[in-house]
């Protein structure tokens, strides 16, 4: 029988061993390599002339149309208005790129507000990089937009998860907030169990993949009916979900990981206080219920002046069904001291 020796002999044998132990472990050990560069999915600019989407939500929209290219992709956005109005800017929500803002946009302008509004990260004409679209990523592009526009305050105007992602940058850059805020059918603080069944199952990673796939996309291609009455609205969401492969994973991951819920901590930010929010919403909306109005309200710190402005029977998209209410209030809330 061999013996194994000492507890001392082991320890001595151990000792010799221990450096050629490192050595290969150093030698066998690979160098991280380098990150790997964000793929970018391209924007509705990609699509050939003769795609529904020019007609819908042309390129030049809007007037003062321009791009502008940061790390995450390039960004497109539009700058109209008289170069000493008021500035605001405008950010649209989940789904429909910065159309939604048809019938407030160009009557903000009138009334002499400069006026920026973008397409959000996947959807529209900017790109759609293949990333994580929490709040970091939204509030990211319109910082480096401001910068971009050289604008170093604005008034925010959100509808939807536009008004979550309105909060979680005044929260995150307060400095470039002027002290009034305007959220319209605000997203921001949505309980999973207020997410349809259909909601929770297209936000799985799973259901993303397949959507984003070719086969899909062909098939909502082929079944649009160049017949039947088109909303222009719905007919870019779709349009956008099967030619943009980018659009649906944004989509997804928005659900789970951006503005849409989970942003009390930035509406419950001392960073309101001395700050005046206006809170527009719909009795009937069946997207965001009018409930989560008082829950925003409820959420603000003490020293925040918040106002809820009720629209009966209001659905959702209060920028389409109820414009000059709208831009009304809007004016109202930037122009009263």
């Amino acid at each position: 029988m061999v013996a194994l020796g000492t507890p001392f002999q082991c320890l001595t044998y151990s000792l010799l061993l221990l450096p050629i132990l490192l050595l290969t472990i150093y030698f066998l050990a690979a160098f991280p390599s380098p990150p790997e560069t964000v793929y970018l999915y391209p924007g509705l600019s990609s699509l050939p002339l003769s795609c529904k989407s020019w007609k819908l939500y042309p390129e030049d929209f809007y007037q003062g149309g321009a791009y502008a290219s940061f790390p995450y992709g390039k960004t497109r956005y539009f700058l109209m208005g008289p170069h000493d109005g008021k500035k605001i800017v405008l950010i649209h929500g989940l789904s429909v790129p910065a159309m939604i803002w048809k019938d407030v946009a160009p009557n903000l302008v009138a009334r002499g507000y400069r006026v920026l509004l973008y397409d959000l990260y996947g959807r529209g004409y900017s790109d759609g990089p293949q990333t994580k679209y929490n709040s970091n990523l939204y509030i990211t592009q319109l910082a480096l937009l401001m910068q971009h526009v050289k604008w170093d305050k604005a008034v925010l105007v959100g509808v939807s998860m536009g008004g979550g992602l309105a909060a979680a940058f005044t929260a995150s850059f307060p400095d470039l907030v002027e002290d009034r805020v305007i959220i319209i059918s605000s997203a921001g603080l949505v309980l999973t169990s207020d997410m349809s069944r259909t909601t929770k199952i297209m936000s799985l990673p799973l259901v993303q993949t397949l959507t984003s796939s070719l086969k899909f996309l062909q098939h909502l291609t082929d079944s649009s009916n160049d017949t039947a009455p088109v909303d222009p609205l719905q007919e870019i969401v779709r349009l956008q979900s099967a030619h943009l492969p980018g659009f649906n994973a944004a989509i997804s991951s928005s659900l789970r990981d951006g503005p849409v819920r989970g942003e009390y901590r930035s509406f419950s930010s001392s960073v309101w206080d001395a700050r005046k929010l206006l809170i527009i919403h719909g009795t009937n909306d069946n997207t965001v219920p009018y409930k989560y109005a008082a829950m925003i309200q409820t959420a603000l710190p003490q020293g925040c002046q918040s106002e809820i402005v009720t629209i009966d029977g209001g659905g959702h998209d209060l920028t389409i069904s109820h414009p000059e209410t709208i831009v009304n209030q809007i004016d109202r809330w930037i122009s009263t001291p």
